[in-house]
């Protein structure tokens, strides 16, 4: 009923332009947008919004820009951790985990903003942009300790990467304590 009293109105059956609210963003500002999420991949949308918000001159909340963002067909997506080791290396490790009775903590100080959340398109999964970076060999700092039949033993603190030959040795010093 209402295509035709529209029909009657107007002569056409096209729904007339304007209707609605005027979105507070047009188009040239979601260019803008998206240029610069593409550009800033790990950005949080809190600081898109913040950025937004200046570049704009306008107040724009959270949920706006999120809004928007998806209008850009870009989406939150977690980040694509890069491999970094070959078999050997897997297989080194996995040896070193077979230490008898061992008990180990690796922390490792990290450098820059390691994000785990990256804005992408769907086809940009491969793009190295949208890669979560990780370090090869950060700072770390190792905490081990090591039971036998005798009982606990102490535990050690070691700066540095520990390969399995130390980690051998002194697990052997350790349990002969």
């Amino acid at each position: 009923h209402n295509i035709i009293q529209r029909f009657r109105e107007s002569g056409t059956i096209s729904v007339r332009k304007g209707q609605g609210r005027k979105t507070i963003l047009d188009a040239r500002d979601l260019r803008a947008l998206r240029r610069h999420c593409i550009t800033y991949r790990n950005a949080t949308v809190m600081e898109i919004t913040t950025w937004a918000q200046e570049y704009f001159q306008k107040t724009l909340s959270v949920n706006t820009i999120h809004r928007a963002i998806r209008r850009c067909r870009l989406e939150l997506y977690r980040s694509k951790k890069k491999p970094y080791l070959n078999m050997i290396q897997k297989r080194r490790r996995k040896l070193a985990q077979t230490v008898l009775w061992s008990a180990e903590s690796k922390f490792e100080v990290l450098f820059g903003k390691l994000g785990h959340h990256v804005l992408r398109t769907e086809e940009d999964k491969d793009n190295p942009s949208c890669y979560q970076r990780s370090v090869q060999k950060p700072a770390s700092l190792m905490v081990w300790g090591c039971r036998s039949a005798c009982g606990m033993g102490s535990l050690h603190i070691w700066k540095g990467t520990i390969n399995a030959e130390r980690l051998g040795v002194r697990g052997e010093r350790e349990i002969l304590e």
